[in-house]
């Protein structure tokens, strides 16, 4: 019963940032999404410190994950390979690609409970979460993108880059 109410007040403070954010969208239209995405970035750097390095992609997400655990933050992901593919890592010409499915994100349940469309700034303050986190974790630049943005679930790139 805790978490359940938990999880309510959680969504109503959300529901508060989906007006903040549908407001700044407004006001000043697509600079919000880069404001929103370096916010993202220094959250992912500050609860990412002190967190071990690895060159290990899946090693990464899995600290990235306990970070969010950590902090509260019901960013639910997992690894996504096809029935084609032999592994979850492959290997293009941007980097290191790993697909995400996010099938419970207190991003996208926020804007649908706000009645705010996804994609917007608060999914850029994410993608910037993450490259945040993997900059301190790898010592690698990242990022995150959105290849289907769903009711039930999102389904996201993560390319790592190359290190030049």
């Amino acid at each position: 019963m805790e978490t359940s109410q938990q999880r309510l007040a959680l969504q109503d403070a959300m529901v508060f940032l989906g007006a903040i954010a549908s407001g700044t969208e407004q006001a000043i239209g697509e600079s919000a999404n880069s404001i929103s995405y370096l916010a993202g970035v220094n959250l992912g750097k500050k609860l990412s410190v002190g967190i071990a390095h690895t060159d290990d992609i899946e090693q990464a997400l899995n600290s990235t994950r306990d970070v969010l655990e950590q902090n509260d933050y019901l960013w639910l992901f997992e690894t996504f390979k096809t029935h084609d593919q032999d592994t979850v890592i492959k290997e293009s010409d941007e980097g290191t690609e790993v697909m995400l499915v996010f099938r419970d994100c207190m991003i996208r349940q926020s804007l649908f409970r706000f009645g705010h469309t996804q994609k917007g700034s608060l999914c850029n303050m994410m993608y910037g979460f993450f490259a945040g986190a993997l900059q301190n974790i790898m010592a690698r630049e990242s990022s995150l993108e959105i290849i289907h943005a769903g009711e039930n679930a999102c389904f996201k790139k993560l390319i790592i880059r190359r290190v030049p």
